[in-house]
């Protein structure tokens, strides 16, 4: 279902979609940037292969990103406020439960 429903998403906040190599925008109600995630490496950090900003709700879809095991949904504009490109290394922490 990913971010389906909701009506927006907190600058801080992210969705994992494990497994995940392409998305679909139909049903959404707000636009998202996306990172599409390589494997994690022997450090847990995993490269941006692909990534997709400001997504629009219906319209957008991503088809299968070559290399990609997982996908992160963020909040339109946080690809580039974090200043992340194509190659770039992240880290996936959860949030804190409190």
């Amino acid at each position: 279902m990913g971010l389906m429903g909701r009506r927006s998403l907190d600058a801080d906040e992210g969705l994992l979609l494990p497994g995940t190599t392409s998305i679909h925008m139909f049903f959404m109600r707000t636009a998202i940037d996306c990172l599409f995630l390589a494997p994690p490496d022997g450090e847990g950090q995993q490269q941006v292969v692909g990534l997709r900003q400001r997504l629009r709700p219906w319209l957008g879809v991503v088809w299968y990103v070559r290399g990609a095991q997982d996908c992160v949904e963020l909040a339109p504009g946080a690809v580039e406020q974090a200043g992340l490109r194509r190659g770039a290394l992240v880290r996936l922490e959860p949030a804190d439960a409190s």
